[in-house]
């Protein structure tokens, strides 16, 4: 068998690891220990498992186990400190977390038989120079390798390393002939244009299969810190090629004859990229369900499935808002017991944990998140809702610019504009509230909530008429709505927090929402 990740090429017919065409020299124990780790990557692989496979039984010191692990570590680019590949998990084993792709023993890549492109696999082109400036090229290149990192971390991506990508750098290419070579679905190409004290960084994805153009934007700014200039623009790529690439592998999954637990999964989360309606959120739901009948350890369906339920129940469109928030803690602990390291997992707990008056935990789940992926925009969209939880509605808008600032065009986006404006309510400035809860309407009018925040403000304002419409906007979208079931979500006990909800009630009855 052949098991292809990054750069990588493990062949253990031949027991041959390759970087790229080249030969890499590998110990006969490394090569087993690899071997071992790449083919049980789905669990954590045991000390004494290690051992009895690699040693056959044999009395192995820490010391030698240490040095073999570092071998193996170093064969494939990766080190014990940033553990990119080869993860220790204290007192539990070892676990290889790239991704990887099979494919048969004497298959080749660029053959005409090779097995269809995985999931979610992707190649970043190194990016084009256009300054007409050579001493710009280490910018452009910091560009291409960033993201191409920050894409691997998409979960179940399968992105080509920056040593293949850099091999096509300066060539008149044929992106068709790239998917073949390399097998994969989807290409990311773009360039960088400096003028003056402004940038401008154009990108598209394009489809390997035909070269069609799946998506293409355009980013302006006039340059300040180089540095952290290019993490933004990475950032705000990497989120936006995310729901991308979501959406285009759900179309594929759609017209699958016979789909397999991921083409459901990835049809759930087309779903859910669409809204935060009751029917978007049953349809997503279904489809993360028929995932988990397939195969019960997809650990991702299950974690999404949790991120259904704990939406449903913050965004009140239910009064069994308390069954959802345990059954969604009790799933996503499960999960996490499978993959320790899954940032959405953790992001998603930490939003149960700060809706269930538990602030403090829930905010450590979520710099875990960011620990783990810096482009999760959402985990700083958490945090803020965790200050206005906390009697902090100052702070709120804050850390909603940085969720912003990552993903300006976020799903989320007009939750966290509504979130600015429930602060802004806690803090007595009610037009300032109407101004974030119509932007975030603008965004999307489908979030229910926003309606009953922004007809509450209006209220309070006086403006009588417009919130009146607001409330009847809201009503259209979850007629089940109460000022009851606002009363009865239990989501703090500070007391700034409780005068804050205070006035919100006070407008919404006001404004005419039903009391029950």
């Amino acid at each position: 068998m052949r098991y292809l990740f990054e750069e990588y090429t493990f062949d253990t017919s031949r027991r041959e690891l390759r970087r790229g065409m080249e030969l890499v020299s590998v110990a006969p124990q490394v090569f087993d220990l690899l071997e071992l780790l790449i083919c049980a990557r789905e669990r954590v692989v045991s000390k004494d498992e290690l051992v009895a496979t690699v040693w056959k039984g044999r009395i192995v010191s820490d010391a030698a186990l240490t040095t073999r692990l570092n071998a193996a570590r170093s064969a494939v680019g990766d080190t014990g400190q940033k553990q990119r590949l080869i993860k220790t998990l204290q007192r539990k084993g070892f676990r290889f977390i790239g991704a990887v792709r099979e494919t048969p023993t004497g298959e080749l890549t660029s053959s005409a038989t090779q097995t269809s492109p995985p999931h979610l696999s992707i190649i970043v082109l190194p990016f084009a120079n256009l300054s007409g400036d050579p001493e710009q090229d280490y910018f452009v290149d910091g560009i291409t390798e960033s993201l191409t990192t920050d894409l691997s971390r998409i979960r179940r991506s399968f992105v080509i390393g920056r040593h293949t990508a850099f091999t096509y750098k300066g060539k008149v290419i044929d992106l068709r002939q790239i998917g073949l070579e390399l097998n994969i679905r989807y290409v990311v190409e773009g360039s960088v244009q400096r003028s003056g004290d402004r940038l401008r960084v154009n990108v598209q994805l394009v489809n390997a299969e035909n070269s069609s153009h799946l998506w293409s934007d355009r980013f302006d700014k006039s340059v300040a810190d180089l540095l952290d200039m290019q993490d933004e623009i990475v950032s705000r790529l990497a989120n936006a090629l995310n729901a991308q690439l979501i959406e285009a592998e759900a179309q594929r999954a759609e017209n699958a004859p016979h789909p397999d637990s991921m083409d459901l999964y990835l049809q759930g989360r087309y779903w859910w990229n669409k809204g935060l309606t009751s029917e978007y959120l049953r349809l997503a739901r279904h489809f993360f369900e028929r995932a988990l009948s397939i195969d019960p350890g997809n650990v991702d369906a299950m974690v999404w499935m949790a991120t259904v339920d704990t939406v449903t129940a913050c965004a009140l469109l239910t009064d069994a808002y308390h069954q959802l928030f345990v059954a969604a803690e009790t799933t996503l602990l499960k999960a996490l017991s499978l993959a320790p390291n899954h940032s959405w997992a953790h992001v998603n707990l930490g939003t149960v944990l700060v809706y269930t008056n538990r602030v403090a935990e829930g905010v450590a789940e979520c710099e875990r998140a960011l620990a783990l992926d810096r482009n999760l925009a959402i985990a700083h969209g958490v945090m803020g809702i965790a200050k206005l939880f906390s009697g902090g509605g100052a702070d709120t808008e804050g850390h909603i610019n940085q969720a912003l600032r990552l993903s300006p065009h976020d799903i989320f986006a007009f939750a966290w504009m509504g979130d600015v404006g429930f602060s802004k309510i806690q803090l007595g400035a009610e037009a300032e509230a109407v101004t974030w809860f119509r932007r975030g309407l603008e965004t999307n009018r489908n979030y229910a909530f926003a309606h009953f925040g922004l007809a509450a403000a209006l209220a309070l304002l006086g403006n009588l008429p417009e919130a009146q419409a607001a409330a009847k906007a809201g009503l259209a979208l979850d007629p089940t709505f109460s000022i009851r079931r606002f009363k009865n979500f239990s989501v703090s006990d500070n007391p700034v927090f409780l005068a804050g909800a205070k006035r919100t009630i006070k407008g919404l009855y006001i404004a005419g929402v039903p009391k029950e």
